[in-house]
């Protein structure tokens, strides 16, 4: 695979601080989450990056459509080698959608080894084929997940590789991919970021801001999180009901032990209000339920 060289050239998202985005970074892909370069700097010096070779696939196809179309249906026929080979001929050509997927089994060591590395690199070729003309619509949500891994890679780093930990490198991928392609987890990340005041500034309502946006997609941890803000009157002006309203909605969603956190969140703030501010919150929800039912 080659090594990504450019990213974010440029390209300066709403709200980035001047001279954040310096020149290539490095880039990363989704739920994995990874990391990559871009403006009119490098996140990380070429010198020093070593390029993954892409494997061959044994197998030759029509098309890079083809062999995505392939690799889908290998994996979820439940050959995931057959599924690489074929996703891997397909990324061979650019294929966005093959690039990513691969990322995706190699950050969580679906089907292949697991290789934070190798996902890296994978994502960060989709971001260097991003375009400043704006996000393409074929490709936009698998763009803007491609940053937000970026950015959880640059805030973590990669143990034993060049790719360290660097706050101010995570931000501008969470706000790049908050602010051009919408996306609720980097929009969530970004809020983390502003809340603890880790790569930049911390700016309470500017995590308010980004924990709303990501919050009315449907993003569980930001409802959690703006909740208790709003609730507590954490650095924003209390607004306990509606506090109240976004922490239910979040202890709807629950999904497991990894939720744990939201149920306590949730038990601690409805513990402490008052009857009247809970009877309201319980409304605002239905009518929010009522809303999106009609969508």
């Amino acid at each position: 695979m080659r090594t990504s060289r450019t990213v974010l050239s440029r390209r300066r998202p709403a709200g980035a601080a001047p001279g954040r985005l310096r020149a290539g970074l490095a880039a990363a892909g989704a739920l994995a989450l990874l990391a990559l370069s871009g403006g009119p700097s490098r996140a990380l010096d070429a010198g020093v990056r070593v390029a993954v070779p892409m494997p061959v696939a044994e197998k030759a196809y029509r098309s890079a459509k083809d062999a995505l179309r392939a690799g889908v249906r290998e994996y979820n026929a439940g050959d995931k080698q057959g599924a690489a080979r074929a996703l891997e001929y397909a990324a061979g050509q650019g294929h966005a959608l093959a690039l990513w997927k691969l990322g995706r089994m190699y950050a969580e060591g679906d089907g292949v080894p697991h290789d934070d590395l190798k996902a890296f690199e994978f994502f960060s070729r989709i971001a260097d084929a991003s375009t400043d003309e704006g996000p393409d619509p074929q490709n936009a949500a698998v763009t803007g997940s491609a940053f937000t891994a970026l950015g959880t890679y640059f805030l973590e780093g990669i143990k034993g590789t060049y790719v360290r930990p660097n706050a101010e490198r995570a931000y501008d991928m969470f706000n790049y991919a908050a602010s051009y392609y919408g996306d609720p987890n980097a929009q969530y990340n970004l809020a983390r970021l502003y809340l603890d005041g880790n790569g930049v500034d911390a700016d309470p309502r500017q995590a308010a801001r980004w924990f709303n946006l990501a919050a009315e997609k449907g993003h569980r941890p930001a409802q959690a999180l703006l909740g208790d803000m709003l609730v507590n009157g954490s650095g924003v002006q209390p607004q306990r009901v509606r506090g109240l309203m976004w922490l239910s909605l979040a202890r709807e969603g629950v999904e497991g032990r990894k939720d744990d956190w939201i149920v306590a969140l949730y038990d601690k703030n409805w513990a402490v209000a008052s009857a009247d501010d809970r009877a309201e919150a319980q409304a605002q929800l239905q009518t929010v339920g009522s809303i999106r039912r009609r969508n």
